[in-house]
Order: structure tokens, then sequence, then C-alpha cells
């Protein structure tokens, strides 16, 4: 099985169609089911990733050295999901009959050369962070802080790895307790109470949520520092304090405030009361006449 490295994955975009990828050996591996989603619109894709192989015995014969189940975070936390490397994704994209194909491998080389600038200058890839999140209708302020929650997650999972938790199944589970301790759901209980399905629950938080999410990991980072976490286990219960730490923090604010922080509210329904707030203020008001 080849080397899992989670340390660095992100979103892009292909016309208005997530495509989940992470970096592994130096180079973007993209999730299967999303580019196949991209350029089908099927609605059952592990039936039409089965369907393509049994048509094409060639891309069969070869899929375990194009395909390799890695790390990709998910609203319900890090899953192994089939990933193929740009030449193995142009090799998949040879069997499927799409229009969309030509496209797709045009965006597939921009995004390999972008990577090569990333790597020359990695603040292009935050910039480019920044330039998605604003396409898709976030505001500024959101997206700053969205920005520095992804870095003390990243900051995070290093000093996991550093203090020996390995395995997805643990990353998960870390991640369950810092967030059942500060809201008091599991991120897969917090993505249902959302309404979301495939979609990144941080991309759907506001404000107040980013900020005790970020205030959880931060606090267990220095926590498993302070005690020298070693192991699983003693992770697992650095993560749960950290994540009491902020749960406090939740509650005292929501006492004084009246106000509960957790919200079914989302980005789409965030964005769009912004939009309509917008359209509001813009609109020009009628004179009224004389006399009235």
């Amino acid at each position: 099985m080849a080397k899992i490295d989670s340390s660095d994955t992100r979103i892009a975009i292909f016309q208005r169609k997530e495509v989940r990828r992470t970096l592994h050996n130096n180079e973007w591996w993209f999730v299967i089911a999303d580019v196949v989603a991209a350029l089908t619109d099927s609605a059952d894709v592990t039936q039409y990733v089965h369907k393509l192989r049994q048509r094409d015995p060639e891309l069969a014969k070869g899929w375990v050295q194009i395909v390799h189940p890695l790390i990709v975070p998910t609203s319900g936390g890090a899953q192994k999901l089939n990933c193929a490397n740009t030449e193995g994704l142009f090799r998949i994209i040879q069997s499927i009959p799409s229009p969309k194909a030509e496209p797709f491998k045009r965006w597939l080389a921009k995004v390999g050369y972008e990577r090569v600038q990333e790597i020359e200058d990695p603040e292009l890839a935050s910039k480019r962070t920044r330039a998605i999140y604003r396409a898709k209708g976030y505001s500024d302020d959101w997206i700053e802080k969205r920005m520095r929650s992804i870095a003390i997650r990243d900051e995070l999972t290093d000093e996991w790895k550093k203090r020996g938790v390995r395995e997805q199944r643990e990353y998960s589970i870390l991640t369950a307790e810092i967030s059942e301790a500060t809201f008091g759901l599991t991120p897969s209980e917090y993505a249902r109470f959302k309404q979301l399905k495939r979609e990144n629950l941080r991309d759907h938080m506001t404000d107040l949520e980013l900020i005790f999410s970020m205030l959880g990991e931060a606090a267990t980072t220095e926590i498993a520092r302070n005690r020298d976490a070693q192991g699983f286990p003693e992770n697992k219960k650095a993560a749960r304090a950290g994540g009491e730490v902020a749960g406090k923090a939740r509650k005292d604010l929501e006492t004084k405030s009246g106000r509960k922080v957790v919200t079914s509210e989302n980005y789409r329904s965030l964005t769009q009361g912004a939009r309509k707030q917008v359209r509001l203020s813009a609109a020009p008001t009628k004179k009224r006449k004389k006399g009235k």
C-alpha cells in the first residue's frame, strides 16, 4: 500500500464541482469519485466506476497501480478514499465517454502546473484558497478565520504524527473527541444537524463555530505538548481535555449572550442572506410625492 500523507488537503473547483485532493509524495492526488461525478453527473458513482472497469479490461488490470486509498478529510472526519494522480486520472478519463473530458484534461494540467508554482512559492497556495472561497461568496472576514482554522488544524495533525498517531481511524476518533467536548456533537452528527451530505463541515460553519473549533484544536495541541502525550490513548485524553476548554468557553458565552453557538445555518443560507441584504441596500428608494 502507498504511504499515506494527509498533511496538506484542499478542495479544487472544476466547473462549480468540488474535487477533493490530497498531497502524496509531493504531488496532487484526486478523489476518483469526485472526478467521475464532475464528468458524468452520475447518480451512483460507485456503480458507474464498477461498470467502467468492466467495460475496459486493461483499466481493470492496472487499477491497483493507478489507484491508491489515501486519507482525505470529509464532513464525517478523515476517511480513506480511492485517489489517483494526474497521470492515473488521464488513463481513467480515457474510458469515460463525456464531452467534459477534454476541458477536464486541460484543467488537470493547469492544476499540476499550479502545484509546481506552489512548491516554489507556498504563499500562492494560500492566495488561491482565498480566491476560491471569495468566488463562492464568502466574506473576507470569514475567509481569514477559515484560513487560520486550516493552519491550526495542520499544526495539530503534525503534532499527532510526531506523537505516534498514524491510523486514519485514530485521526477520526480524536477529531470526534474534540468536537463532542466542544459542541456536544461529533462531526458526523454536526453535519447531519446542518443537513450536509458530502460537503466539508467547516466550510459551513459560522464565525463563532469556527472560533470555538480553533480554540478546541489549539488547546489540544498545547495540552498534548505540555503533557508530552505519546500514542493514541494519551492523545485521546489530551483531545478530550482540549475540547473541554473550548466547550466551557462556549457554554459561558451562551449563558451570557442568551444565544446558542451551534446553529443549523450553513454557508448557502448565510451567503444567500448576505446577498439578499446587499440587494435590499442597493435598491433605489422611491421618492414620496408632494402632498402625501
